[in-house]
């Protein structure tokens, strides 16, 4: 524990960005903070290393580009970190031909083997669209009434349902809200106005943000059962059902298997391959030297992306959030907020899907608000943002 007995004392759950951030900008402001993370490492799920045998840059749990609209979360990762410059530009393997996401003009004119301008090609789409779908519902409807039943089946379809491990007709329409429809060619994935890829990683980040005096590392070590009594306030940015010993049901998370594979030269030529038919068996295969376009490697790391349900000893990537899981969430809510000295925060915290850059900014929010709290003599509520929003 922290040795310093003169300033108040809080606890954090986590190291990845909720955590790392928060116990940063907390022991700025003066609190000694402990810092509790299960796994061996910080950084979380968006921890990097080098290959010992390759020296490729590699995301242990898989790709994080940074992107964001927010300047103030971009001022503070390139205070931490060299950020290069970094487009994701996807392929997707569909019926064994290889085709451009996210899906624009190029790709239309690709699956319709066609030679389209953007008004055609909105015309198109427009008349393959089921207009019989007034208030898309799920996954499926709103597939079908955004891009019809041609480009739902070739790159949306299969991918989903093995992503997901169910029919999208099962899943909420809002998932697909998030999947952009270009008529140019602009094939970045993105569409925020900062993007880019820490030149060294992302655990040196984590470095910076957990390296001062009044912030006390745990590696290999989860919350002390005693938490409640030994701080002034403790931060979970842990499993929301875990916290609570599954008291409500497990709720739903999907996981991720990466098949590591070493190889020379360049295997597929991008740094992501998706593969949108339900006959593979994995979602995707990315290749790591292409996160760093400004290295050069001879040989190659590759990494197959299997998706899976989730078990309580798995690590948890997707919240599924279908009508049972929201009903227990509901109970774990209404359970948070009869525990005092406790704000749940993060992905895992809050059971919502939550990019990079989402994650700093709320975790900005936590901290401003207890500061703010402590001034005024006020109690900390149990979450800052609430986890009943969203899809």
């Amino acid at each position: 524990m922290s040795n310093n007995k003169t300033c108040t004392r809080v606890a954090v759950a986590g190291a990845g960005f909720s955590g790392a951030v928060i116990a940063h900008k907390l022991a700025q402001a003066g609190f000694c903070v402990d810092v509790f993370e299960k796994r061996d490492h910080i950084g979380g799920n968006c921890y990097t290393y080098r290959d010992s045998e390759t020296n490729v840059m590699v995301h242990k749990y898989g790709p994080h580009i940074f992107h964001t609209q927010r300047e103030d979360v971009w001022k503070f990762v390139n205070e931490l970190a060299l950020f290069r410059p970094y487009i994701n530009r996807v392929k997707a393997v569909s019926q064994n031909r290889v085709y451009s996401l996210p899906v624009n003009l190029h790709t239309i004119n690709q699956i319709y083997a066609s030679c389209l301008n953007p008004a055609q090609a909105k015309a198109l789409i427009e008349s393959e669209a089921d207009h019989t779908i007034s208030d898309p519902q799920t996954f499926e409807e709103q597939a079908l009434r955004f891009v019809g039943p041609r480009l739902y089946k070739a790159f949306l379809y299969g991918y989903t349902k093995k992503q997901w491990g169910c029919e999208p007709s099962e899943l909420p329409a809002s998932i697909l809200k998030r999947l952009p429809l270009r008529f140019n060619y602009d094939d970045n994935y993105f569409s925020h106005p900062f993007q880019g890829m820490p030149e060294e990683g992302y655990t040196p980040i984590f470095e910076a943000l957990l390296k001062h005096p009044a912030i006390t590392l745990h590696l290999g070590e989860s919350l002390p059962q005693d938490h409640l009594q030994s701080y002034e306030q403790t931060f979970y940015s842990g499993a929301l059902d875990e916290y609570f010993n599954y008291e409500c049901g497990d709720l739903g998370y999907r996981s991720l298997r990466f098949d590591m594979t070493r190889g020379e030269g360049d295997y597929q030529g991008c740094a992501v391959m998706n593969y949108c038919d339900f006959e593979t068996p994995y979602t995707r295969i990315s290749e790591h030297k292409h996160f760093a376009p400004w290295e050069t490697h001879k040989k190659t790391v590759l990494f197959t992306e299997y998706s899976f349900a989730a078990e309580r000893s798995d690590t948890p990537f997707y919240p599924i959030r279908l009508a049972a899981d929201k009903i227990k969430l509901a109970q774990y809510v209404q359970l948070a907020g009869q525990t005092a000295k406790v704000t749940f925060l993060g992905r895992l915290g809050t059971y919502r899907y939550l990019d990079m850059d989402q994650t700093i900014h709320e975790a900005f929010l936590v901290a401003d608000k207890f500061i703010d709290c402590r001034r005024r003599g006020e109690t900390m509520p149990a979450f800052v943002v609430s986890p009943l929003g969203g899809s």
